[in-house]
């Protein structure tokens, strides 16, 4: 298929600047794979599409504050990091603004010395991998001090909540975006759930800015997608084969959540534990191997997302789902409505 196919006309008025209040107050799009029917609803009408032993897998990496802003050691020159990727302890490959200030050798400060970095290398797309130095054990807390939310260049409106561009079970931190599809879960909503006996198990994927890499070749197979790290714990694989078993449904809580079980399931066969870094690219013709359904977002024209969405529920179905997604007026992209494919 051509990058083209995948285009629609996306007003600019419907790319959501601000969440909706509560979380689970979003709209919410059920999409039936099998018929192309679709229902309007809210997102916490989502229960009565879900039945007791379904399984939903949820994505339970945290966003890190991963934007800095510093100085040149020397000539202080103003400089801009966004960390990307944990390559080691404490090498990173890093986004750099300006990168002719960026060359290797050079030294940055930020934070006032709180953390200081030294470029190594440069790397594909102009990246750079970098040395960070600080005291303490972790980069962590010193990037949740200096730090801002790496907001993705479509939302130009300021987030007051930080904590908005996170879902209220992330714990471990690593992601340059979020997991978007979670961003309409609340607590209450979650303790509903597993009331009504669906399970809700997690994996780990630290979503990279490559996910949202434009595609730029019109032959859509030759797009290489850039490579994440994912965690697949055993009691997760244990609770989806149970759920296989019985005849019952998984549902993924995202794209980087079935990417990561259809990673594992390529990878191994079968799902099991395991820990490793995944570069799956999901379009129409792909062969699911775990998926029952997914919950996603409304996304970019173009984009591997929408094509991935395509490959689950049938291209003709997903943008027929858009078009009536524009004419409803439904908000779009990660602060967007939500679709249910199942």
């Amino acid at each position: 298929m051509k990058k083209s196919d995948f285009f629609f006309d996306m007003p600019q008025e419907l790319i959501a600047q601000t969440p909706i209040e509560p979380r689970d107050h979003s709209r919410l799009m059920h999409l039936d794979p099998a018929t192309g029917a679709v229902e309007h609803r809210h997102f916490y009408d989502i229960i009565d599409y879900l039945n007791p032993g379904d399984t939903l897998v949820v994505n339970t990496s945290r966003v890190i504050p991963a934007r800095i802003f510093g100085v040149k050691e020397h000539t202080l020159g103003a400089m801009q990091f966004l960390l990307l990727d944990q390559k080691e302890h404490d090498v990173w490959e890093v986004m750099v603004k300006p990168g002719k200030r960026a060359q290797v050798g050079a030294r940055f400060s930020f934070g006032e010395g709180l953390l200081h970095a030294e470029v190594l290398e440069v790397v594909e797309g102009g990246n750079r991998l970098v040395h960070m130095e600080y005291e303490g054990e972790s980069i962590y807390p010193i990037l949740e001090q200096i730090g801002s939310m790496p907001l993705p260049p479509y939302i130009t409106a300021a987030l007051k909540d930080q904590e908005r561009y996170q879902t209220v079970y992330s714990k471990q931190p690593g992601s340059a975006a979020a997991p978007t599809a979670g961003l309409h879960f609340t607590n209450e909503l979650l303790n509903r759930l597993r009331e009504k006996g669906i399970n809700v198990v997690n994996v780990i994927l630290h979503v990279g800015l490559g996910t949202f890499r434009p595609v730029k070749v019109e032959e859509i197979t030759e797009h290489h997608m850039h490579s994440e790290h994912y965690y697949l714990p055993k009691e997760t694989a244990q609770v989806i084969n149970e759920t296989k078993r019985r005849g019952n449904r998984v549902i993924a809580v995202g794209t980087t959540s079935c990417r990561t079980l259809e990673s594992v399931a390529t990878k191994l066969g079968e799902i099991r534990e395991d820990d490793g870094d995944t570069s799956i690219f999901i379009y129409p013709g792909y062969p699911f191997k775990v998926l029952d359904g997914m919950i996603t977002n409304f996304h970019l024209p173009e984009s591997t997302l929408i094509m991935l969405v395509c490959a689950l529920a049938g291209y003709d179905n997903i943008m027929n789902a858009y078009k009536i997604a524009i004419e409803q007026r439904y908000r779009f992209f990660s602060f967007g409505d939500a679709m249910l494919v199942l």
